[in-house]
């Protein structure tokens, strides 16, 4: 952990030596940190920022293996019902054209946006940004990509909708037979590899390359 707690004369130092907290408004030095650091602010301990060792490697490979799930985690079965002789397989796309099919086309549009829609979208800015600081082109675009993912991060909800597949589980687990997909899998395994991306992807080192050059996130 980074110690930013020495004192300088900041009234002296240039801007872009600076960095401000954001949850107290703390202005310090900003840090140099080596790989596998971290810096908090001293006044509240809120983590400025954390150098991830090979950040782009690992935040490639994992964006790329979330996309390879995305096919499967939408479109094949995540539970599998049978109730009086009938059987149905439900999957996320069958589950918004079924509410479009209901006259709730306001709802499934708001369910496809947030499941899958959005996280799609999430997936390809940071793909392009990744490829973008890897081949040291395009930052302009990278900049103005990775601008917009964080306005769409709040919009993702692929745990939310999770949260509903659970429960609809442990609903319909004494009223039918229930069998789970390879499709839940996919999506379990589609979610923790995002929140793991959110890790890897360090901001810090992803805005400092696409403002220098590749070799601040290579390492």
């Amino acid at each position: 952990m980074h110690d930013l707690s020495r004192s300088h004369d900041l009234r002296e130092l240039p801007l872009d030596k600076l960095v401000a907290c954001h949850e107290c408004d703390l202005l310090m030095l900003k840090p140099d940190l080596a790989p596998g650091e971290r810096a908090e602010c001293p006044r509240c301990g809120f983590e400025l920022f954390s150098n991830q060792p090979r950040m782009l490697g690992r935040s490639l490979a994992l964006v790329i293996a979330a996309l390879l799930l995305y096919a499967p985690a939408n479109f094949l079965p995540i539970l599998q019902l049978r109730l009086l002789g009938q059987t149905t397989e439900d999957t996320v796309w069958s589950a918004v054209v079924a509410l479009y099919a209901s006259g709730l086309q306001g709802i499934a549009g708001v369910v496809f946006l947030c499941s899958m829609g959005i996280p799609l979208l999430k997936l390809l800015c940071q793909l392009v940004v990744l490829l973008t600081i890897y081949w040291d082109a395009g930052r302009a675009y990278g900049l103005l990509l990775y601008r917009i993912y964080h306005h769409l991060r709040e919009w993702g909800m692929l745990e939310v909708y999770f949260m509903g597949i659970l429960v609809s589980i442990v609903k319909l687990v004494s009223l039918a037979d229930l069998a789970v997909g390879v499709g839940l899998a996919c999506f379990i395994c589609l979610l923790l590899i995002q929140v793991w991306l959110e890790i890897t992807m360090s901001p810090h080192q992803v805005w400092e390359a696409l403002s220098r050059g590749r070799t601040d996130a290579s390492h």
